[in-house]
């Protein structure tokens, strides 16, 4: 004879119910005990401090302000160099410009193409070299400037070099100028200097970057 189908009791029976919600509230009674002792310690620490964290809040609230400040100012001259820059940056101001006036636009030209540390050094013992600064990769750049009509020859090539190798071992040598290169020039400089005759410069004041 077939034996009769067992019958099992339910796993959950009416006990289960009970235990989950008295743990439940047990748990939001250690949560709302815990909640209320760290309020009332943050109350007392409050009471006992508060010249202290009002000072601070003070202080933090000027930094802030000053710090908020001080970049819209930033903000507000690099527009303004930017403005100034676009202003120069043009041939007809190029040709008319003092040789002083040439070296102070390529340094804003290199600014505005984050190099760092720039500084015009073209003045008297510059050893050929009017501008240095630091390239956005870390090397160091020497450039020297050419505000000139007559195209630059090969004897101008072989000075910067020298200066390069000489007081300035370790530099990029560039050469920027407002005219061009004569062939023995552009011979001379192959893979030692970098030239940036005047159609380059155009590109270079129209946005385009110093390809070293």
């Amino acid at each position: 004879m077939k034996e009769p189908p067992v019958r099992r009791l339910p796993k959950n029976d009416s006990l289960h119910p009970v235990l989950r919600y008295l743990a439940l509230a047990l748990g939001a009674l250690i949560a709302g005990g815990a909640c209320a002792g760290l309020l009332y310690l943050l109350v007392r620490f409050v009471a006992a401090y508060w010249p202290w964290i009002v000072t601070v809040a003070a202080i933090a609230l000027v930094l802030l302000v000053a710090g908020l400040v001080t970049t819209a100012v930033r903000r507000h001259q690099a527009r303004m160099r930017e403005e100034q820059l676009r202003a120069i940056a043009n041939l007809n101001r190029v040709d008319v410009m003092t040789g002083a006036q040439f070296e102070d636009l390529v340094a804003r030209l290199l600014e505005r193409d984050g190099y760092r540390s720039v500084q015009v050094v073209g003045r008297a013992g510059d050893r050929g070299v009017d501008v240095t600064a630091f390239s956005p990769d870390g090397r160091r750049v020497a450039v020297q400037c050419k505000r000139q009509k007559k195209t630059v020859g090969s004897d101008r090539i072989r000075n910067l070099i020298g200066a390069v190798h000489g007081g300035y071992a370790g530099h990029v040598g560039v050469l920027v100028t407002s005219s061009t290169f004569t062939r023995p020039a552009l011979a001379e400089a192959d893979g030692r200097l970098v030239l940036v005759d005047r159609n380059d410069l155009v590109r270079w004041m129209d946005g385009e970057g110093l390809i070293l």
